[in-house]
């Protein structure tokens, strides 16, 4: 390593609201002198760090974001002026947050790299359920999947596992559905569907496989908001608690 050479931190922002990031995460964007963050980040966490330079580098469905090879140089060239880089990443940098490419970019041009952990959407969307992803005798496995992938790789195959959680499925609930049902899940399997997790825009929708499957979910997104999908028998009481495909089913 050169040690002229600043040090970058990617830091977890957690799931969106402004005091969900860790306490290590809160104290280096108070030291650093630059800040390089995602698009969704609550700026009440950008008070934070007040002291630095703020530069947005979002990457988001859909939308015109800057290309990650971008992001990386951006990140060489800082540690070269700056002595504390933060890299503020939504959730966990470490879970579907294109980490191991920056991570490998700067180690590759001899720079220090520390990652610190936030909380990840899945683990906040069980938070606000009230509902543990796993649950003796229902559920032993979890998996996290998105269908977000890299050019010209091939869609995967969607994971076995008792509760299911799925990242920026939003545009692809009904596709999503028909593979699960085609992989023998009952129709009636519970979903949950959370958007805006943790922040005061959240709402969340109860519905079974089969009404997911059939568009429920689609007239009810909010496309400028991360919404995730959680699938599995382990939320089949918060689906009685909200009784049939009615009003009652979208709340919070």
């Amino acid at each position: 390593m050169n040690h002229s050479n600043g040090k970058v931190f990617l830091v977890g922002a957690g799931p969106g609201a402004a005091d969900l990031i860790t306490v290590r995460g809160m104290k280096l964007l108070q030291q650093a002198d630059i800040v390089f963050h995602d698009a969704l980040i609550d700026p009440q966490m950008l008070e934070f760090c007040i002291q630095a330079i703020l530069i947005p580098v979002g990457k988001r469905c859909g939308r015109h974001s800057t290309a990650q090879a971008f992001i990386n140089k951006r990140l060489i060239d800082a540690s070269q002026k700056h002595q504390i880089i933060v890299r503020l990443k939504g959730g966990d940098p470490m879970i579907f947050g294109r980490a191991d490419e920056e991570i490998s970019a700067l180690e590759s041009a001899g720079i220090d790299v520390e990652v610190v952990p936030g909380i990840t959407a899945a683990l906040a969307a069980s938070a606000s359920l009230k509902q543990s992803l796993t649950l003796r005798g229902v559920s032993r496995s979890v998996a996290f999947f998105t269908h977000v992938k890299a050019e010209n790789q091939e869609s995967a195959v969607l994971p076995e596992a008792d509760t299911l959680v799925i990242y920026m499925g939003r545009s692809e609930s009904e596709m999503i559905a028909k593979k699960l049902l085609d992989q023998g899940k009952p129709e009636d399997t519970p979903v949950q569907i959370i958007e805006g997790i943790s922040t005061k825009h959240e709402r969340k929708l109860s519905l079974t496989l089969k009404e997911m499957h059939e568009g429920a979910a689609l007239t009810w997104f909010n496309q400028d908001s991360p919404a995730l999908l959680l699938v599995g028998a382990v939320f089949r009481n918060r689906l009685q608690d909200t009784g049939i495909l009615t009003n009652r089913r979208l709340y919070g």
